[in-house]
């Protein structure tokens, strides 16, 4: 696994990502207008222009992240001309980045994906009544001890707390009942945190709170056609490489109330001899991890068309 692939996931969104690609690349522009179709609406519209207030929701920010990879993966196809899939070793997304990096591969067609994700966010934000869950960034502890933390706050409350991203070594993402995830905090900065934060989300994701969510998906996993990924995609759930498409419903249901293991994502393409490492899509958050986790590797960032030339060269 030399060169590799990575998709971000919730929280890198802005308003005018991926416009650029929409007006430069046509074979990018059919990606959103494929999403868009999908879904019954101008989801790019909203993409483009906002509001950000809307945006941030759960159920579009999901398909949109998933669009804006997807268009800057066919720009690249095009100037590669031919497809990600014969460019790479593997791929790997971040919670719902895992549907685009198995887009990407040819796993699942772009419309498919963007109603999953759609499903899959309005079911992730009804699991939970606003209000009830919480998330919380915990900076400076091992992934061990937040674990520690979760269970420490779960016996102390009654409630549910679990370490729901493991992102890097200090690195840590909690979720849970809001005074459970609360308790963890207190506890996690007694412990020696740097930081112990809420975020700003709108549901508990990844913690066993998310299962009506879980159930809800299955379904239409279940219903969903899904082909062999031309390169291996990583899960999320097992941090292994995935090429039998029987698997992949199974695996995206566990998925939504299981951990997101990308610390151990990260030192499995280490460990593999990673030289090159490229993100699609809106932001820097993944190759910013990867600087520690993944050393010696190239990093690549593809937000807009000038970021092209740099990964063709790469990966070509």
């Amino acid at each position: 696994m030399k060169r590799i692939a990575v998709f971000p996931g919730q929280g890198a969104q802005a308003v005018g990502m991926g416009r650029a690609f929409y007006d430069a690349v046509p074979e990018a522009r059919a990606v959103f207008e494929a999403v868009d179709a999908a879904l019954g609406e101008k989801l790019s519209t909203l993409i483009f222009d906002g509001p950000a207030e809307e945006l941030t929701l759960t159920a579009n920010t999901q398909p949109a992240l998933m669009a804006t990879s997807l268009a800057a993966v066919r720009a690249l196809e095009v100037r590669l001309g031919r497809p990600l899939g014969d460019c790479v070793d593997a791929a790997a997304g971040h919670s719902l980045g895992e549907y685009a990096a198995l887009a990407a591969m040819g796993a699942i067609d772009v419309g498919d994906a963007a109603r999953l994700l759609r499903l899959r966010g309005r079911a992730m934000q009804a699991a939970v009544p606003a209000g009830v869950g919480a998330m919380a960034a915990v900076l400076g502890l091992a992934p061990a001890v937040a674990e520690a933390v979760s269970a420490e706050a779960e016996a102390a409350t009654g409630g549910v707390c679990e370490l729901a991203n493991d992102n890097a070594e200090g690195q840590a993402v909690l979720s849970g009942d809001r005074a459970t995830v609360e308790k963890a905090c207190a506890i996690a900065k007694e412990q020696g945190a740097k930081r112990a934060m809420l975020l700003q989300v709108s549901a508990p994701f990844h913690c066993r709170l998310m299962q009506p969510a879980a159930d809800r998906l299955a379904e239409a996993l279940a219903e969903t056609r899904f082909a062999a990924p031309k390169q291996p995609v990583i899960a999320n759930v097992t941090v292994e490489p995935v090429r039998d498409p029987a698997l992949l419903p199974g695996l995206l249901t566990r998925q939504v109330t299981a951990r997101v293991r990308w610390r151990e994502t990260m030192q499995r393409f280490a460990a593999d001899g990673c030289t090159h490492l490229a993100e699609f899509g809106a932001g820097k958050v993944l190759t910013g991890l990867a600087k520690r986790a993944v050393p010696g590797a190239a990093l690549f960032n593809i937000q807009e068309p000038g970021d092209l030339d740099a990964v063709a060269a790469a990966f070509g």
